[in-house]
């Protein structure tokens, strides 16, 4: 008989406004926020992010930002820890490498969405991957594009290529 393992495959999600979102938008934006999310997969017993070093690991809740605000159960995976390793360097290669990141286009939230497809065949939720458009459709996005494409953000971990 042919034995399956699998894998549960979870979200972290973190308020990177500390809850200042949700307090200073409506002034700042004319439209509510609940928070400006950095969203992060944990699989295999470690937290796997994408910021301006790349694609990066740590353990469960590692990073300086510490406990998620939130967490949301994706499902599981049948995905060894040897092919997920596999794809993320091949991801850290081309597409996630740190040179790529994008505050608005490419960030933690796209990969996250891209890393849950592959493990469980489903995306993170739209409030996620949709509130750049929503800031940046805003005229106060608009007029900050220039300044906020500049930003970089890292929240640590360990690079999964080994390189910085």
């Amino acid at each position: 008989m042919d034995q399956t393992t699998s894998y549960p495959v979870m979200l972290y999600i973190y308020d990177l406004s500390r809850g200042m979102a949700r307090q200073l938008s409506p002034v700042m934006l004319g439209k509510q926020l609940d928070g400006i999310w950095h969203t992060a997969i944990v699989v295999h017993g470690k937290e796997f992010f994408f910021g301006a070093a790349g694609i990066n690991s740590c353990p469960p809740s590692g990073t300086p930002l510490g406990d998620p605000d939130s967490m949301v159960d994706l499902g599981s995976t049948e995905v060894s820890e040897e092919l997920f390793m596999e794809y993320l360097t091949a991801l850290a290669e081309s597409t996630y490498s740190g040179d790529k990141y994008n505050l608005f286009e490419h960030n933690c939230n796209t990969f996250s969405s891209e890393v849950a497809l592959f493990l469980t065949g489903k995306k993170i939720p739209s409030y996620i991957t949709d509130l750049p458009a929503e800031v940046l459709s805003t005229p106060f996005g608009e007029a900050l594009r220039p300044l906020l494409d500049s930003v970089a953000i890292n929240p640590g971990g360990n690079n999964i290529t080994g390189h910085p």
